[in-house]
């Protein structure tokens, strides 16, 4: 190979990263407009009187729930339809639209608008980035390019909960400060996206002798299965992770965390362990062992570290031990392998709507589930955390029964042998 050679290959490969990067800055605003709205709301609701009812209706449509999951829906479709590249370029304007009117916002009627929208522009996003990151990564580093975005994922909550914690004494300043943060990032990702090349495989299905399958194919083995299957496996496994925050408050008693300080060194501690185990576990080894197995041993793990609060009594090694497993096991689990699978077992022609699709059922999941949360809230703390282990366990059936192996093919490859399954 000559030097002219080595350093093209040196720069496609510096670009297939940079776009990874890009893309998968979705991940970062999705769960720091998570976090970021959580704390902001608890100060709202002291400042302007927000009711039950109003928080139930921000939890519900914002980026953690319905909002999202509608996004993710017509977001995906758009996707198919226009390009990856269109659609994630106009939805960062969206969410720092949104974002925009929550650092400005001095009325319950701004806070519901502002998190409505970032929903959207949030749940749009995922879809559009997902795909881009499958499509555009080499076929035997495809694993290892969709970890990084789940390491944002990750990133977004510490950066939050650390710029919360500095800005603390600010007040709602430092609140407006923090949505600021991200409005920056959003207008700086728009700008920065539009040097980004449009995906090559879905550029070849705009060709004029290239016929896209219906959608309805979507509703027909094999690909039914695929989403029936990434369905059960990511929103049992969400249906805990959204609930998490329940009781996250309960342990921290338990553990005897007085400050506010020690409580987010904590949550900081659970997210540092998930970006540890993405790098050194997920993005290391995905690309060259088996899924079922890697996705096992994280699932298995996760509902031992559940159990542990429905078995034990409640002390400071028992919490310490959940937080640690659950932290580091969640690295290389549910999530990570949903994002990768959700993009691998569908044709690029309907790619980002099955994703969105999927997205949408799971988030909108969530949000129905979560208005049962306030009757677990006043249960048994033994009885939650059994429900809560069961759906792990539930997740961990789904993916032992279906979890696909294609480490080293390309999406290509993985296309054709779907396609034999629609004969």
């Amino acid at each position: 190979m000559s030097l002219h050679d080595d350093a093209a290959k040196a720069r496609t490969g510096r670009d297939d990263w940079n776009a990874t990067i890009l893309a998968g800055l979705a991940n970062y605003i999705d769960s720091g407009s998570i976090v970021s709205g959580a704390a902001a709301l608890a100060l709202w609701t002291s400042l302007y009187g927000l009711s039950d009812s109003l928080l139930g209706l921000i939890a519900a449509f914002g980026p953690n729930a319905i909002g999202a999951g509608i996004g993710a829906l017509v977001g995906g479709w758009l996707c198919d339809r226009f390009g990856r590249k269109r659609i994630y370029q106009y939805d960062m304007l969206l969410y720092a639209a949104g974002m925009t009117i929550l650092v400005f916002a001095v009325a319950p009627w701004m806070i519901v608008l502002g998190f409505v929208i970032v929903g959207l522009a949030v749940g749009a996003d995922i879809p559009a980035s997902w795909s881009l990151i499958a499509e555009e990564a080499p076929a035997d580093t495809r694993g290892k390019h969709s970890g990084v975005a789940q390491i944002l994922w990750n990133l977004g909550p510490v950066v939050v909960l650390l710029m919360s914690l500095a800005l603390a004494g600010l007040g709602e300043l430092g609140a407006r400060l923090v949505f600021a943060h991200l409005v920056i990032v959003a207008l700086g990702l728009t700008f920065l996206r539009r040097k980004m090349h449009e995906s090559r495989p879905w550029t070849e299905t705009q060709s004029a002798d290239f016929v896209a399958p219906p959608i309805s194919s979507l509703f027909r083995r094999p690909y039914l299965v695929s989403i029936l299957a990434l369905v059960g496996i990511y929103g049992f496994w969400n249906l805990w992770a959204g609930t998490n925050g329940l009781f996250f408050p309960y342990l921290m008693e338990t553990l005897g965390v007085a400050t506010r300080a020690q409580s987010i060194a904590l949550q900081c501690l659970n997210f540092a362990l998930g970006m540890l185990a993405n790098y050194l576990v997920f993005m290391k080894l995905v690309d060259r062992v088996s899924h079922r197995a890697m996705f096992l041993i994280s699932a298995i793990a996760q509902v031992v570290g559940m159990s542990l609060l429905a078995l034990l009594p409640l002390n400071v090694p028992v919490v310490l031990a959940h937080v640690v497993i659950l932290g580091f096991f969640q690295g290389f689990g549910a999530q990570s392998f949903f994002q990768l699978w959700s993009a691998e077992m569908f044709p690029t022609a309907l790619r980002s709507t099955a994703q969105g699709l999927c997205f949408a059922i799971v988030r909108i999941g969530l949000g129905l589930f979560s208005l049962f949360v306030p009757f677990l809230a006043s249960a048994d703390f033994a009885v939650l955390a059994w429900i809560l282990t069961g759906f792990l366990a539930l997740s961990a059936l789904v993916g032992w029964l279906w979890a696909p192996d294609n480490a080293g093919k390309s999406l290509e490859q993985i296309e054709r042998e779907q396609r034999v399954g629609l004969r």
